[in-house]
């Protein structure tokens, strides 16, 4: 009875859909919106990396660019992962997301204005990355929660792919913008993608809680 409890139980699982977490609508909405926050953010990074190159061409100043973004990840998300355990998750990513997006609209505007300066990158870009260092855990930690045990497996894959699509499309879409209309679009289009659907979704459409074993 065990054995054919057990293939039978092997045999759904195979038979299931790899799109089955998209049956979920808070799943489907929240993904969408990390997968468009994800390809600001990328735009960003891209954007500012080339526009330190203009701001100053001293490679050592260029690397530390990219010094700013993965710094935040390296001292924040341990904290930010145990953090996440703790507090109320849909608050801290409306509390975070929001800080981040006031962020990104700042430095969007001075280098709009023409204002912007390698420290002021610098300073900016770092706190982005601190936005991005917070958040990261919560939003993985919230899967659970939105899609049923039997398919937590495509949820998970689902996140995968949607990391995959951002990192590929982001870049490549903030080349190009800042290549055909000079840096400020890349930074002024970020702040909506960056900002408006990460703190949005949680915002109006609260996940359905399920609970897993």
């Amino acid at each position: 009875m065990t054995g054919d409890t057990t293939h039978a139980a092997a045999s759904t699982e195979r038979g299931r859909s790899p799109w089955s977490a998209f049956r979920h609508a808070s799943f489907t909405v929240l993904w969408t919106a990390t997968v468009v926050a994800n390809i600001g953010s990328w735009m960003y990074n891209a954007a500012s990396g080339w526009l330190m190159t203009n701001l100053d061409p001293d490679p050592l100043i260029v690397s530390m660019v990219q010094v700013a973004t993965t710094l935040p990840m390296f001292l924040f998300a341990l904290p930010a992962g145990a953090l996440a355990d703790i507090v109320d998750k849909r608050k801290f990513l409306i509390v975070t997301e929001a800080a981040l997006t006031v962020v990104s609209a700042i430095f969007a505007a001075i280098v709009s204005l023409g204002a912007a300066t390698p420290g002021n990158l610098l300073l900016f870009t770092f706190l982005a990355g601190i936005g991005g260092a917070l958040t990261a855990p919560a939003w993985q930690s919230i899967v659970p929660q939105l899609v049923p045990k039997q398919d937590l497996h495509s949820a998970i894959a689902a996140n995968s792919v949607g990391v995959n699509i951002s990192r590929a499309v982001g870049p490549a879409l903030g080349g190009v913008m800042a290549a055909a209309m000079g840096w400020p679009p890349p930074t002024r289009v970020a702040v909506q993608p960056a900002g408006a659907p990460a703190v949005g979704s949680p915002i109006f459409y609260r996940w359905q809680g399920f609970e897993q074993p």
